[in-house]
């Protein structure tokens, strides 16, 4: 029985060190949860808000890292295509006998653009082909058993997917990567691919070409 009095003494006391629970408190207690919900909608509104527009020079700089291996000129040196059917501008990336990353700015100037499509102008899927071709022939022209300036031909391609249409304005960043090369008989296998604005427009999983005997 003492026990059981002594007890109910300790938890009467205990209970008196406890402060009461008001309003205000509770009105403080939520208001971390207020703050933090404020904070997240003045990120949202930052998220959204229109980005500072950029100057010329800015926008200009983004590529500044971007040397170029092969100049226009020097491509004449490497492939038989002339305007308005040599497709790439300059090499950007070059690996020799192995892979390069090739520019080619499309322009409303081309001459396939008066007819595909006059309302709607469009690079034809099949010039994205053979843009990665001639890129390729860069790589294939410059190795044992083959000869700057040389005419090759296209012998098939697999796996060819377009993603998304090319146009006037676009600069189109090509890559390919040489799988096989018989010196011999002068025949390469490639893959390519390739982007506008860092998004996927066209990829072949294999192309074949041969050198013209």
């Amino acid at each position: 029985m003492m026990k059981l009095t002594l007890l109910a003494t300790l938890a009467s006391t205990a209970t008196a060190f406890l402060a009461p629970t008001t309003p205000l408190m509770q009105q403080q207690a939520r208001l971390p949860t207020r703050i933090f919900a404020e904070e997240e909608a003045a990120a949202a509104e930052e998220e959204d808000a229109p980005a500072p527009a950029r100057t010329a020079k800015e926008i200009s700089a983004l590529t500044a890292s971007v040397k170029t291996i092969f100049s226009l000129e020097d491509i004449n040196k490497i492939l038989p295509h002339r305007y308005p059917f040599l497709l790439v501008d300059k090499v950007v990336e070059y690996e020799r006998g192995t892979r390069a990353v090739g520019i080619k700015s499309v322009t409303l100037n081309e001459p396939h653009f008066t007819g595909h499509f006059p309302d709607r102008p469009i690079m034809p899927g099949v010039l994205q082909v053979e843009a990665l071709a001639q890129l390729a022939g860069i790589v294939c022209l410059q190795m044992e058993g083959a000869t700057p300036g040389a005419v090759f031909f296209f012998a098939g391609v697999d796996g060819v997917k377009w993603k998304k249409p090319v146009v006037p304005g676009d600069t189109l960043v090509m890559e390919v990567e040489i799988k096989k090369w018989n010196k011999r008989f002068g025949i390469a296998t490639a893959t390519g691919r390739a982007y506008v604005d860092g998004k996927m427009v066209v990829e072949l999983s294999e192309m074949k070409f041969a050198l013209a005997k």
